[in-house]
Order: C-alpha cells, then structure tokens, then sequence
C-alpha cells in the first residue's frame, strides 16, 4: 500500500467507525525512517473530532481509534499519534 493509499484507509475507516466532524492524517514516516525496528508500514498523526468521544476518557478515545483502524495495525501503519477531541473540545474551532 502506498503512503496515499495508507492515509484514504484510515481517513475512511475512522469515518465509517466513528462520524467524525473533522479528520486529517498527516504522514510522519520520512521523520522515522532511520529508527531502529523500523521494519516497514507509515508513521501517521491523526487529528480527529467526534461526538463518539463524549463522556470517554482519553484511553477509552485512543482504543476507539485502534479498533476502527485494526485491520492495518502493524503492516501497513506502523505507529500512531493520536489527538481526539469532542466537538466542545475542538481546538480548531
């Protein structure tokens, strides 16, 4: 999969989870290229905005994003940053 093709998956799974109001994915993986154990798949941050995280801790949100993006964790996503925010929350509002 490419870096492109890593990003639509996980913009659209986490849509499809989730209904976010606001989702991007940024790539980090040339920033982590030379890192030991480095053996392949992207390093991505993920910003996300959803009503879905009301009433959760930040755990509970992180392990929400895990579980929508499970099928790509450790082939094709290597790590993840997470930022998740309820609509009250929003820092881009």
């Amino acid at each position: 999969m490419t870096p492109e093709e890593r990003i639509v998956f996980i913009q659209t799974h986490l849509k499809a989870a989730l209904s976010p109001q606001y989702v991007a994915v940024e790539d980090e993986s040339a920033r982590h290229a030379s890192h030991k154990g480095h053996g392949g798949g992207g390093h991505y941050q993920v910003t996300i905005v959803a009503e879905a995280f009301s009433g959760k801790p930040l755990l509970e949100r992180h392990r929400m994003v895990y579980s929508a993006l499970q099928e790509g964790i450790g082939q094709d996503i290597h790590a993840l940053s997470i930022k998740a925010y309820t609509p009250q929350e929003n820092p881009l509002s």
